[in-house]
């Protein structure tokens, strides 16, 4: 049975990195998998991917912003085997984006990260025949 392991707070300051800081996290602390259940901030560098199409394999599309001030509003995903696969939600003073967070988001302000672990849940991602990694529970 999956348990509720360690909750981590994390805080990022201006200049930290979101998806860096995670992954500094996730190795420190020898995470191997967890739940991201809230996060809130500011940004003024992100980049963002979402898919384009609904055929395989899909395109994606990179979406940049660099010295742009921006509210981030959300992060939620899952940590299976030590690796983040995280989502989040961004806006300006016009428009709100959603896709999946990369590497080179940049805190403007302040950034703070609520992390759950999951002990015992032992989960992984393969690819399927489609090459699309799915999440799976590894077999003891």
């Amino acid at each position: 049975m999956d348990k509720i392991g360690r909750i981590f707070l994390l805080r990022l300051d201006p200049g930290d990195y979101v998806l860096e800081s995670v992954n500094e996290l996730v190795h420190k602390e020898k995470i191997k998998d967890a739940v991201i259940i809230s996060a809130i901030g500011t940004l003024d560098h992100c980049v963002l991917h979402m898919v384009t199409t609904t055929g395989y394999p899909p395109k994606e599309f990179f979406r940049r912003w660099e010295d742009k001030p921006l509210e981030l509003t959300s992060i939620m995903g899952i940590i299976a085997d030590g690796k983040p696969h995280l989502h989040a939600v961004v806006s300006d003073r016009e428009c709100a984006y959603a896709g999946h967070l990369e590497e080179g988001c940049r805190t403007l302000y302040l950034a703070e990260i609520a992390i759950i672990e999951l002990k015992d849940a032992n989960l992984t991602r393969i690819l399927d025949e489609n090459k699309i990694l799915r999440l799976k529970k590894k077999k003891i």
